[in-house]
């Protein structure tokens, strides 16, 4: 499996920003990721009612903002109006839900690469996957590093690489079961994103040795993500980047 040369992962990516510390796919939780020493992040993007990409992880507005409406069925203009702070901590409040175009510009003040993640409301992967590529084949400049595009959806990660094949893929996995090659064969991903927690070192050996990158979610251990890079996984995806970088300082 080629990798493209400008696409370059970091040992420790944070997980929706910096989730431990700040409201998940938020502006602030990216800023804490970055304060923390993370030069990647990682976050979830979907789609509201009229097709407007976001930073949001549920179907659900609930769990995030205590509004008990479906994404899908919501316009941008009330998601935009939302508290996605609060239900983390009272210092929060007000912390809007963000657009993907306003987190773009924040990866470019704090100079932090990107793995997107394609997170569509059922029956939306395919257009959840072209959004995002639209905005970001317009907004990524080609003297940042290569984003990294992830999924579930095999239906998003193939709709990503025909709408901008520039942009390099992973498949994400819960659990390495068979097949898992020919899935990534077929969607030309360059690497796997795994449930850590789970990966045995046969695993990590045969992904490694078909030639593809592999990072580690959600993984808030160091003890764990030292014996994970001793496997040979290449990132770690994690709530808590200062823990992990600390842990793999002497790695």
């Amino acid at each position: 499996m080629d990798v493209p040369a400008k696409l370059s992962l970091p040992r420790v990516i944070g997980h929706r920003g910096a989730a431990a510390y700040a409201p998940e796919n938020t502006l602030a939780s990216l800023r804490e990721a970055r304060r923390r020493g993370a030069a990647w992040v990682e976050f979830d993007v979907k789609l509201s009612q009229e097709g407007h990409p976001i930073l949001m992880h549920d179907s659900s507005l609930r769990r995030t903002t205590a509004v008990d409406r479906p994404v899908a069925a919501t316009s941008w203009a009330q998601i935009a109006m939302l508290d996605a702070g609060s239900w983390f901590d009272r210092g929060f409040t007000g912390e809007p839900v963000p657009d993907f175009n306003a987190a773009i510009d924040c990866l470019l003040e704090e100079a932090l690469g990107v793995n997107v993640e394609i997170k569509p409301c059922p029956v939306r992967e395919v257009a959840t996957a072209e959004a995002a590529c639209a905005v970001l084949d317009r907004r990524w400049p080609d003297t940042a590093p290569l984003p990294l595009i992830s999924s579930f959806a095999d239906a998003s990660l193939a709709a990503a690489r025909d709408a901008a094949p520039r942009f390099p893929r992973a498949l994400l996995l819960r659990e390495v079961v068979e097949g898992w090659d020919r899935r990534a064969a077929a969607l030309s991903a360059v690497g796997l994103n795994v449930a850590g927690k789970d990966l045995t070192a046969t695993q990590a050996r045969d992904i490694k040795s078909a030639g593809y990158l592999l990072g580690a979610y959600t993984i808030n251990d160091g003890a764990l993500a030292k014996r994970l890079v001793d496997m040979g996984v290449d990132t770690i995806i994690t709530d808590r980047p200062d823990t992990i970088i600390e842990a793999l300082a002497t790695s």
